[in-house]
């Protein structure tokens, strides 16, 4: 009996050790109370479940941004990038300036700097987007540096694989970050020979146990190619055949995505990213060097101003979502959003709440149906709040959109890896571009209109007569949010 009485004492001790650690490492309210309602209701499960996905490596940082160990060249480097980005604010681009606050709010969060010398191309789908990476590859001339949630040991990837195995043996500096979790096809035969060739290759926050949850959740969720330190890529797309649709339209699902090709200065954020990442997870500790940031060739015309945006566990804040906040708030006319996974959470639900009822045309695209029923079901309980406030909802049916972008009043562009969810803003390490340019904006928006031709209105009336069961399913499902 004593036993018995030692254990349930043991027992509580533990359950209440645990809620207190919730208490006390996690963030917001609702995760706070997410966390300990699994713990009190489903002791056992409900631990697993937090210190798999719930540890607040926020306040544990995964490791140090910094690129250099010379302070007083770290402090020459900030002066040059606010004088620099000072100066783009300074000049009289109606873009800039009516979101002046979102472009000071990078610089100052994150030093991300604005850069004007640039030209941008537009990149839907992998039809579009893998032939411009394969010959961009292949004019190589001094290093390649990759870094993808997805690289899959299929057709395309093995394209690039032998691209980079041959400028590998041509001398050149190539290196590449790969997730363990999302990348986890290419461990056995690609990065072996990628290895063997020459090129160094490390896995993002290796993983030695898949069974073990918490280091699937803090995933390196970035998609960035950069070549020379002029040419960079960026956005949705990993590297995998499912990317490539079908001229035929019969043998896959259609997947809708979009990337985005960055030849100028704006690639030098993306540069730094890398190196952060590589520092992290590779045995070289690489330095900045000169080629890897190129003198941008003159433009023939007017350049475009890019902005990077990123954030992850490692941040001081999710800078991400406070970048979308901050360009909803400042938009007038029309937002028009495309994500595959939408769990707002209060905040970004309030920007898109508040933004309808003043005026502001809110259109969002989201897939008829996405991979998780249970997500599915959670951002489906958010639907009611904003049809009310008058956002339209769209529903894409003609495949999966995967597409993660946002234009705002036509004039500002945002592409990237984010999803509008908890695990994006605050669990994976992210990217998003943001271009500052009308004419780029109307492609974008041109686009997002052509993808409403493959989509369906959510009908506001028959909406709020949907069954009280399937509400139910829906609210339930949206207690589960903080931790999807």
């Amino acid at each position: 009996m004593n036993w018995i009485l030692t254990g349930e004492i043991a027992y509580t001790l533990i359950v209440v050790a645990v809620c207190l650690r919730i208490v006390y490492d996690t963030s917001t309210t609702s995760k706070t109370l997410a966390y300990l309602l699994l713990t009190v209701f489903l002791p056992v499960a409900g631990m697993i479940i937090y210190f798999s996905v719930g540890t607040n490596y926020r306040k544990r940082k995964l490791y140090s941004k910094k690129i250099s160990k010379d302070e007083t060249l770290m402090r020459e480097i900030r002066k040059r990038i606010y004088r620099r980005s000072e100066g783009i604010l300074a000049q009289d681009i109606p873009e800039v300036k009516k979101y002046n606050k979102l472009a000071r709010l990078l610089l100052n969060s994150t030093l991300s700097q604005l850069s004007e010398v640039n030209s941008v191309q537009l990149l839907i789908n992998g039809e579009e987007k893998f032939p411009e990476v394969l010959e961009a590859l292949k004019a190589a001339k001094n290093h390649i540096h990759i870094e993808y949630y997805i690289f899959e040991d299929e057709v395309i990837g093995n394209q690039i694989k032998d691209i980079l195995i041959q400028k590998a043996l041509e001398g050149l500096q190539v290196r590449l970050i790969y997730d363990d979790f999302g990348s986890r096809s290419i461990r056995k035969r690609v990065v072996p020979e990628l290895k063997e060739a020459g090129v160094m290759c490390f896995p993002f926050y290796r993983i030695l146990f898949m069974a073990l949850a918490n280091r699937i959740n803090y995933r390196n969720h970035r998609k960035i190619i950069i070549i020379d330190g002029h040419t960079a890529f960026t956005g949705g797309i990993n590297v995998s055949d499912r990317y490539i649709n079908d001229p035929a339209g019969k043998e896959q699902l259609y997947w809708r995505d979009t990337h985005l090709k960055i030849k100028g200065e704006g690639v030098y954020y993306l540069q730094y990213l890398f190196i952060c990442d590589w520092n992290f997870c590779a045995d070289e500790e690489l330095f900045p060097q000169k080629d890897f940031f190129a003198v941008p060739e003159p433009l023939a015309g007017k350049g475009t101003v890019v902005q990077i945006a990123a954030s992850g566990p490692d941040s001081d804040n999710p800078t991400i979502l406070f970048s979308l906040l901050e360009a909803i708030g400042s938009s007038k006319e029309e937002i028009l959003i495309t994500t595959p996974y939408f769990i707002p959470g209060e905040s970004l639900l309030d920007a898109l709440t508040v933004a309808a009822l003043s005026g502001v045309k809110v259109k969002l695209l989201v897939p008829g149906e996405s991979d998780s029923h249970t997500v599915d079901f959670a951002a489906r309980s958010y639907y009611g709040d904003l049809i009310s406030a008058g956002v339209e909802i769209y529903l894409y049916t003609k495949g999966f959109v995967h597409a993660k972008t946002m234009v705002c009043d036509g004039q500002l562009s945002i592409i990237g890896t984010a999803n509008m969810d908890h695990r994006s803003f605050e669990l994976n390490f992210e990217v998003n571009s943001i271009v500052y340019d009308d004419a780029f904006s109307g492609q974008l928006r041109t686009v997002f209109y052509e993808d409403l031709k493959g989509a369906i209105q959510i009908d506001p009336e028959a909406w709020m007569k949907r069954s009280i069961y399937r509400e139910f399913i829906e609210k339930l499902a949206r207690l589960m949010s903080p931790l999807l």
